[in-house]
């Protein structure tokens, strides 16, 4: 498929009328899309983020909605079943409402750490009853001595995620 691009100024991409907008994107090949002029590229970008941001609001005031809505009965539901946490199921007119209050559990690591201690003094496994990790803070690594970070080194293994590009324009 031609993608019509009758001049690569960057001032001219997206003036023209007849060039790729977001909802084009999903007939185009990925090369296609690669080729696009930067202007282009840095317009459909700048449109995606417009429009992630705009769903992420609309799904917000859902969200909302969906809780004023529904937050009284399903906490009733969870209470008649001797819950706090959890998932629950309530009807509406023939819809049936499913509504998840995760369970989020946090542990005072001073204190494991000091269980850990006392289980091991008392000749037993700490790994038997806890997941004990250890980790170096980056930052902290990268301002050790060098002498400290090559005995560390061999514990150290670095890996990359998925790269990110941003768009700009010279003068931001």
């Amino acid at each position: 498929m031609a993608i019509p691009f009758p001049s690569t100024d960057a001032a001219a991409a997206p003036q023209l009328a007849n060039t790729p907008g977001l909802n084009d994107l999903d007939r185009l090949s990925i090369g296609e899309i690669a080729d696009m002029p930067p202007a282009l590229l840095l317009a459909l970008q700048e449109e995606a983020a417009a429009e992630t941001a705009r769903v992420k609001r609309l799904r917000d005031r859902f969200e909302a909605a969906l809780a004023q809505r529904y937050s009284a009965a399903t906490e009733a539901e969870r209470s008649a079943q001797g819950k706090t946490s959890g998932t629950v199921r309530i009807e509406d007119a023939g819809v049936v409402v499913i509504a998840d209050l995760p369970k989020k559990v946090t542990w005072d690591q001073d204190r494991l750490a000091a269980m850990a201690t006392r289980i091991r003094e008392a000749g037993d496994d700490p790994t038997q009853y806890l997941e004990i990790a250890y980790r170096v803070p980056e930052r902290r690594f990268g301002a050790w001595p060098d002498a400290m970070r090559e005995s560390f080194g061999a514990a150290r293994s670095e890996t990359t995620g998925k790269p990110v590009f941003r768009l700009e324009t010279r003068d931001r």
